[in-house]
């Protein structure tokens, strides 16, 4: 994984430290890291470390929240 400095490719949305949920105000000096070709910002360094430990993991999570596993009447397992 790489550090990625720079503007966010997510628009003018709000933004959540996807590790503990926190919503980031700004985010010219917030952490980021990209994974899989997704910029993710972290309110500090620790929560940036965190996500690269296990980045799989919060990705899927991320996934299952908004629906991408789910098909009608199952959950299909594994990866989108």
């Amino acid at each position: 994984m790489k550090d990625v400095q720079g503007q966010g490719q997510q628009g003018q949305g709000k933004h959540w430290d996807p590790v503990c949920g926190k919503q980031l105000e700004t985010l010219e000096s917030q952490p980021s890291s990209e994974y899989k070709k997704r910029r993710y910002f972290f309110c500090s360094e620790r929560c940036r470390h965190a996500f690269e430990r296990q980045a799989e993991r919060f990705r899927l999570n991320e996934l299952a929240r908004v629906g991408a596993l789910m098909t009608p009447g199952r959950v299909r397992w594994g990866l989108a």
